[in-house]
């Protein structure tokens, strides 16, 4: 198709909810022909390249919330998919540990909503129990999630990607492209990006870490700004490698809108300790000292950012702390593992996640997906989206049947 051809629909991310959107659309309407558009020269360049490649159960979410549908639906959905198109990945079982009486109570209520979500398989465990699944972690009680996973998903973003385009020889992926802007007219839009324009009849925004940029370019009436929290990680050396089987994970401290540093095994090798969280001065930035010009002042001049800083002060002091001192972040792991030493640790990856916030310094804490003129814009898809993202797809999918007229 040449660049004058009109697409039915321009996927502007291709991360991997614009890859599960694409697939799931494509799959419903076949005869569909659609463009994604990602500026990077790669699809899951960011978010999705860069998190910890967990398949969450949906533990964590309040009860009959988006992401507590959605992550347990879509869970469901990725893991068939996988199995289907050789996804490299594994449902090999989580623990979530109290090391202190004092976690008791939150780990009570993680179990609870475990149950009402309909976790499969949860069971609370003994600290006996902990020796047996995880030898060197020490707790007193805790939760086993047989039902966690680990996960390629960058393949998975490609393999999403792949199958929607072995649908429809007439949609297209392009890469090294990055979104300029949309002129909406009657017929169609015109979407400009670096290196040309396009004309499709409706839009689909899965922007990310940009999302609130791409929906303001498109004159969405905001609630909420994306500010970026880099998180960073330890591995394992060879010689601390053994003390981890799976996936180790602390109670979450109920006052921090994280969910605390924790163990990872990774699906192409290796264990992964944290993240951290702390504020990052590029939201694109995934080295310590990255900063951005527009990206720092648009965040330190939202009102909803000094909000956040002033509520959990003390934690982000705690977390800044962590970030340069290799001792301090030991001493966070070895509440689980006591027998970690400095010489089991060597500097891993970072992520950097986009924090939707509302003025009032709230964490926007559900997905958020919005229908404006003819486009659709997923403004907040924090985690578990990356492990609920065929079910995201489907419900963007649903909402652009309805709106945007398909058949």
């Amino acid at each position: 198709m040449s660049k004058e051809t009109i697409y039915d629909i321009a996927i502007i991310g291709g991360g991997i909810v614009g890859a599960a959107t694409l697939y799931q659309l494509q799959k419903k309407f076949p005869n569909l022909h659609i463009l994604l558009i990602e500026k990077e020269d790669r699809l899951a360049g960011h978010q999705t390249g860069h998190n910890s490649g967990v398949i969450h159960s949906g533990l964590y979410y309040k009860p009959g919330s988006k992401k507590a549908v959605n992550c347990v639906k879509g869970r469901h959905e990725l893991v068939a998919f996988s199995k289907e198109y050789d996804v490299n990945h594994d449902v090999c079982g989580k623990v979530v540990v109290a090391t202190d009486n004092s976690e008791m109570p939150f780990l009570d209520k993680i179990y609870n909503t475990g149950l009402k979500n309909e976790i499969e398989g949860i069971v609370r465990i003994s600290s006996e129990e902990i020796k047996d699944l995880e030898p060197f972690c020490e707790g007193i009680a805790g939760i086993h999630v047989p039902c966690t996973g680990i996960i390629d998903f960058v393949g998975a973003t490609n393999r999403l990607a792949e199958v929607a385009l072995a649908k429809q020889s007439e949609s297209k992926v392009l890469l090294s492209e990055e979104f300029k802007n949309a002129s909406h007219g009657d017929e169609y839009t015109i979407v400009t990006t670096s290196k040309g324009t396009y004309k499709a009849k409706h839009t689909i925004y899965c922007g990310g870490l940009q999302a609130d940029r791409l929906a303001k370019k498109d004159d969405v009436d905001l609630d909420l700004q994306i500010v970026g929290f880099r998180g960073d990680y330890y591995d394992l050396s060879e010689q601390g490698m053994h003390k981890v089987k799976n996936l180790i994970y602390p109670v979450p401290n109920p006052a921090f809108p994280f969910l605390g540093v924790h163990f990872t095994r990774m699906i192409e090798g290796g264990v992964e300790c944290g993240p951290n969280a702390v504020f990052t001065f590029k939201r694109e930035g995934y080295n310590k000292t990255d900063f951005d010009l527009k990206d720092t002042v648009d965040a330190l001049t939202y009102l909803g950012t000094w909000k956040l800083f002033a509520k959990h002060w003390k934690f982000g002091l705690d977390e800044y702390r962590r970030a340069f001192s290799k001792a301090l972040f030991l001493k966070t792991l070895q509440k689980l593992i006591p027998s970690l030493t400095m010489e089991d640790l060597v500097p891993g990856r970072a992520g950097v996640r986009a924090m939707a916030l509302g003025p009032d310094g709230e964490m926007i804490d559900d997905f958020k997906i919005e229908y404006k003129s003819k486009a659709i814009h997923v403004l907040n898809a924090p985690s578990p989206a990356a492990t609920a993202c065929m079910a995201i797809g489907m419900d963007i999918t649903e909402m652009a049947e309805k709106q945007f007229g398909l058949v």
